[in-house]
């Protein structure tokens, strides 16, 4: 393989917030309490845009409400949210972007900080092999506990597990020539940092002044 291509995801290929979205889609469909869901959920949504939320309280919330649900319903619920919701929300450029990479042989991974139940159809949608996500803790069964296993994939944390995943494959961070990585966030600003080509994609306010203080490219892959 060439070179490394990380990608966010919310407002980075996709132009909605899964997490977010998973949240209200519950909501949609009556089968979690509508009011105190949506309070918690819009809350910590305005702390993540504000840089305050604290990740594990988040995680295990929405991962506690995955832990709530029945595994067969969990699972038709899962396959009507891609359905409904991200599916919708796929956009040729973003889709593009990523198989410009993996025709050129690049190591292409999506690494966010929304869980791994919600995150992996989507990656499987965008053809990506390698996802690194918070992981929800199982239960013999492999159902959800409603526990976060391991650390946060969020901030700093995404540079730690990009490094886990990097050595765990024999490919270390440093045998790689150029590195991309692209996302909305000023949350992502520690990976961004890291990697030789930073991208800031549909950038927030905050990453936008950020990057361009330090002449980052800046890529706009839809205005949704």
């Amino acid at each position: 393989m060439n070179d490394l291509a990380l990608f966010d995801l919310d407002h980075t290929l996709l132009p909605i917030d899964s997490d977010y979205e998973w949240g209200q889609f519950l909501v949609r469909e009556k089968v979690v309490d509508a009011a105190e869901h949506q309070r918690r959920n819009d809350a910590f949504f305005a702390q993540y845009n504000a840089g305050t939320l604290d990740p594990v309280e988040y995680l295990e919330f929405a991962l506690g409400t995955l832990a709530s649900f029945d595994p067969a319903h969990l699972k038709d619920l899962q396959a009507q949210y891609m359905r409904e919701v991200i599916k919708p929300a796929l956009r040729p450029k973003a889709l593009d972007l990523v198989r410009k990479h993996q025709d050129a042989g690049d190591l292409v991974a999506i690494i966010t900080a929304t869980n791994a139940f919600v995150t992996a159809p989507i990656a499987r949608e965008f053809g990506v092999e390698h996802l690194i996500a918070a992981r929800p803790e199982l239960d013999e069964r492999g159902h959800p506990t409603g526990k976060l296993a391991g650390t946060p994939t969020h901030g700093h944390g995404k540079v730690t597990h990009m490094h886990a995943w990097l050595d765990g494959l024999g490919r270390p961070f440093d045998s790689f020539k150029r590195s991309w990585f692209y996302s909305d966030s000023h949350n992502d600003i520690p990976l961004l940092s890291v990697v030789s080509h930073p991208v800031a994609t549909n950038p927030s306010e905050k990453l936008n002044q950020h990057a361009n203080a330090l002449g980052w490219t800046s890529l706009h892959l839809f205005n949704d």
